[in-house]
């Protein structure tokens, strides 16, 4: 506080401004603008000092704060994921290695056989040569060439050299990217016009996904890569049965693809289709994946999640049965994993109802369940989709709305959408896909 001291020439002296104070002020306080007397400018500034002092308790507790942060605590689950990373690939590596090995033994070992076979020939046949008491000359001669040239072949086999072309193990910044989480909630009543809109055809099975790079969906028959401009820059026939959903596995660099009883793996460079699971006595609905473990709900009454590992092989390793998942008269109709979560979408065939329930992923205890509005009328199946900092989206098909909730499972925002939206998700931090029956849409939402 600086203070000015004033000054009556000639004038009525100026009283102290503090009410009920009939003393004559002494300086005029340049901060506040009050005229003070002596006792109420020393009361002004020690009201001051002590906020001061305030303010330096709170300046060393944040200190203090500071010192003892824990930054290992704050980044632990992202240092799993690299860690993890790391094992897949040691994992990977050695995998590869063995086949490798594999493949020269191989060629070792039919060189081998072959001298093996022409040597059992040569044994078998001179105990023949001699209980028959019959050889000539030319049987020697030819037993003899026979032996020299299984010396020769042998000389040979020991003195194999295989050359090995090896190029060196690349890997460059591209392979993990670590980006800040948006600290930002999105608001659904931000949703922009359509920006970009791909027809599908009609016979067009609905489900898709996507990764950072690409948008993956069936354009009858094919199955279609697009890019983020919904320009098509890969395509495969698609020759198997209806796809009931799709997810992107980040740890096998694939896209998963759900048929009704089969499992398949497409790999975005080449547009290979791999049937990798079947299991004809289940028909599937949903499916979603961790870093880890790939979650697949059946279709029915009574639902199982089925969990199988991602690597080194897609393997059946647990299933979750009613009533852990829900009622015996009850659809899980959409699987969601974020954050170490399950959001599932039930349907009760019974009384019509949905409604919305968080899981933890590893136990499927219960977080919270938000309930919708409506009435389940359409055979078609709820889906949802995660969005930025732990929230959701539901995708309403029966009165045409996306229904956003807040982490705790709270309504935030809804919006009606036209034409009736059927899936949605959200392709990087602001732009919104939406599938209809007609095609995808695209929108920016902030």
């Amino acid at each position: 506080m600086r203070i000015l001291e004033y000054y009556y020439f000639g004038k009525m002296p100026q009283s102290c401004s503090m009410e009920q104070c009939m003393r004559t002020s002494r300086w005029l306080c340049d901060c506040c603008q009050q005229y003070l007397c002596l006792q109420h400018l020393n009361e002004h500034n020690a009201l001051l000092i002590s906020q001061l002092n305030s303010l330096t308790n709170k300046i060393d507790t944040l200190s203090d704060r500071l010192e003892t942060l824990n930054s290992h605590k704050a980044i632990g689950n992202s240092r799993e994921k690299l860690e993890q990373w790391r094992q897949d690939c040691y994992k990977k590596i050695d995998s590869f290695f063995e086949q490798k090995c594999q493949e020269l033994d191989q060629l070792v070992n039919e060189k081998v056989s072959q001298q093996r076979e022409e040597l059992n020939r040569i044994q078998s046949k001179i105990p023949e040569l001699i209980n028959t008491q019959e050889t000539t000359r030319q049987d020697v001669d030819r037993l003899t060439s026979s032996i020299r040239q299984l010396e020769t072949n042998m000389n040979k086999i020991e003195q194999t050299c295989f050359t090995i072309n090896i190029r060196p193990l690349i890997i460059d910044d591209t392979l993990i990217s670590i980006e800040k989480t948006s600290d930002d909630e999105l608001d659904l009543s931000t949703l922009s016009p359509v920006y970009r809109t791909i027809h599908r055809a009609q016979e067009s099975f609905r489900p898709f996904t996507a990764n950072d790079r690409y948008l993956l969906m069936h354009q009858e028959p094919n199955l279609c890569l697009l890019d983020k401009e919904m320009n098509i820059v890969k395509q495969v026939l698609w020759p198997f049965d209806a796809i009931q959903d799709m997810c992107w596995s980040s740890t096998l660099d694939r896209f998963i693809v759900l048929g009704k009883n089969n499992i398949y793996l497409v790999n975005e460079n080449t547009m290979s289709i791999n049937n990798v699971h079947t299991m004809e006595e289940r028909n599937w609905l949903s499916c979603t994946c961790s870093d880890t473990v790939l979650f697949a709900c059946t279709n029915g009454r009574a639902a199982s999640i089925m969990e199988f590992t991602l690597f080194p092989t897609i393997e059946l390793i647990r299933e979750w049965k009613h009533p852990r998942t829900c009622t015996k008269d009850e659809f899980i109709v959409s699987t969601t994993y974020n954050n170490e979560s399950l959001a599932l979408v039930i349907v009760n065939v019974l009384d019509k109802s949905l409604r919305m329930e968080l899981r933890y992923a590893k136990t499927l205890e219960h977080i919270w369940t938000f309930r919708l509005d409506i009435k389940w009328a359409q055979k078609l199946a709820f889906r949802c989709c995660s969005l930025p900092c732990n929230e959701w989206l539901i995708i309403d098909h029966e009165t045409g709305r996306l229904i956003q909730t807040t982490k705790d499972g709270k309504m935030k925002k809804t919006v009606k959408y036209q034409p009736t939206p059927c899936r949605a998700t959200l392709l990087d931090t602001n732009t919104l896909a939406v599938s209809t029956m007609q095609g995808i849409n695209l929108h920016t939402i902030q």
